[in-house]
């Protein structure tokens, strides 16, 4: 794939476990408690104000992780749709450098360069297909990390559906993003106990927020991360305007933003 560069390899963790459940297409036959609530919403939006864009007139910067191994095929395409929304929204407006990350397969753990064109992102995400791996978020982490030592990132995304490493390694890394100010909004598909508890702990130690995409509460979320992407772009104005074509995201984050 063009543009892409392998993340370092990094110390294997001491602790894994392979019990991953496929994410449910659908939320039929789902009882409502184990959909995402309008309160847990709610709590996103609340959070997603910490991905305050840049107010120096820099560009600001959003990096979006993908798992791609075997055990997310069910649900690839559904995702990519979301997602290739939120760049073409954040690119409508400009302001905004997104890096596309992903793992799969046996080590594999890629980059893009920091972009600007959508266009360009939703190319790299078709493009990507799901192979059989362990999850590598520690590397994730790792690379938000080095990014923001460089140039301030404003958020880092991140969208799987299992978690396979060592807990308190990834809470380390977690804690240094917290200190550099960095939330991590993390998006889980399925209800895999390990990842629920590790994205939550994650979310709490960056000032982000962990949610699960079930059912019709995947269409929603993806228009809180368009909304997401268009703040860290352009700010209050921008997501005004957005608000003002009628996008509920955008209403919701205006209301919790004050």
């Amino acid at each position: 794939m063009r543009h892409l560069k392998g993340v370092s390899k990094d110390q294997r963790p001491t602790r894994t476990s392979t019990n991953r459940p496929a994410a449910p297409a659908t939320g039929e036959g789902q009882p409502p408690a184990a959909r995402s609530s309008r309160a847990e919403i709610d709590a996103f939006v609340s959070r997603a104000r910490t991905a305050a864009p840049a107010t120096d007139g820099r560009r600001g910067r959003l990096m979006f992780a993908l798992d791609a191994t075997m055990s997310r095929q069910p649900t690839w395409d559904s995702a990519c749709r979301i997602q290739a929304e939120m760049f073409d929204e954040a690119g409508r407006i400009g302001g905004l450098d997104i890096q596309l990350v992903y793992f799969r397969g046996f080590d594999e753990c890629r980059a893009s360069r920091w972009v600007s064109e959508a266009s360009r992102l939703r190319d790299l995400m078709t493009g990507i297909q799901c192979r059989g791996g362990l999850t590598q978020i520690r590397k994730v982490l790792r690379r938000a990390i080095d990014e923001t030592r460089k140039e301030k990132v404003q958020a880092v995304v991140y969208v799987g559906d299992a978690m396979e490493e060592n807990i308190d390694e990834l809470c380390a890394r977690a804690g240094e993003l917290g200190l550099l100010k960095v939330p991590v909004f993390l998006f889980q598909e399925g209800d895999n106990p390990e990842a629920s508890r590790a994205f939550a702990e994650i979310a709490r130690l960056t000032g982000g927020a962990h949610l699960t995409l079930r059912g019709n509460a995947a269409d929603e979320l993806g228009r809180l991360l368009r909304a997401v992407a268009v703040y860290a772009a352009g700010g209050r104005k921008a997501l005004a305007d957005m608000s003002a074509r009628g996008e509920e995201g955008a209403r919701l984050l205006i209301g919790k933003l004050g």
